[in-house]
């Protein structure tokens, strides 16, 4: 009878397979080369300079920074930044005030205050200063001038951030036309996402919402699994075929 042969159907199969591997590993290159174009455009690379903000970054560690206007800057954003009055290179602090805000340290708990909200800052993880438990080494008070920034270091023993400059113009703070681009993850050693603090989420204008690395770094990561998968098939299934053949032999 004129019935479809094994090895017509084996070969149908194997068209198929081989046109599924082919749109796999077309479709895997569209989004691993599209990931890359894609954080290009959004990200710039820079390398930490200092300890100032450890731990969350530490020297030497290569971060990718959103690159952002500095109007968009929200309160606990990392950002990087360069200003001519302070080293007129490239630098990267936390910002813990806007234009309007008086901050302050420390309160009855020893904590940041921004406007007299007190603000936590699980990020610091004391490193002994007050016994471990004040936000600061020392204590100040500055009112930061519209369109500006007051900018902390994570390292508050150390870090030499807007306190240095209290008594320069603007007590210490930047314009926000400084800030280049605001820090989202850490990925040399991998240190994954750098998060929003939800310590002054509360307060008037949030906190920013979290940048492209995450979908960016899936869809690097998604497309060469495609490219490998789909590459793997034709020696796979030439390997398979030759094993099926043995055995009806």
């Amino acid at each position: 009878m004129g019935g479809t042969t094994r090895t017509e159907r084996t070969d149908g199969h194997g068209r198929l397979g081989s046109a599924l591997s082919g749109l796999a590993v077309a479709v895997g290159c569209l989004l691993f080369l599209g990931g890359f174009v894609w954080g290009a455009l959004v990200y710039q690379p820079y390398t930490v300079p200092t300890d100032s903000m450890t731990p969350t970054v530490m020297s030497g560690d290569r971060v990718l920074a959103q690159r952002i206007d500095g109007a968009d800057v929200r309160r606990g954003d990392v950002v990087v930044f360069t200003d001519t009055d302070w080293a007129n290179a490239p630098m990267i602090k936390r910002v813990v005030g806007i234009g309007g805000d008086t901050i302050a340290c420390c309160d009855a708990d020893g904590r940041l205050t921004v406007n007299g909200t007190p603000v936590e800052e699980p990020y610091l993880r004391h490193q002994g200063w007050g016994g471990g438990k004040t936000a600061s080494p020392t204590g100040f008070s500055a009112t930061v001038p519209d369109g500006h920034l007051f900018l902390l270091g994570d390292q508050r023993g150390s870090s030499q951030d807007s306190r240095v400059h209290l008594k320069e113009p603007g007590q210490g703070s930047v314009p926000r036309s400084t800030v280049t681009g605001r820090v989202d993850a850490v990925v040399w050693p991998f240190g994954g996402l750098v998060d929003r603090p939800q310590g002054f989420a509360a307060l008037p204008g949030g906190i920013s919402r979290p940048g492209p690395a995450e979908p960016l770094a899936w869809a690097v990561a998604g497309g060469a699994a495609l490219i490998l998968g789909g590459a793997a098939y034709g020696p796979l299934a030439k390997l398979l075929g030759r094993s099926r053949a043995r055995r009806r032999t």
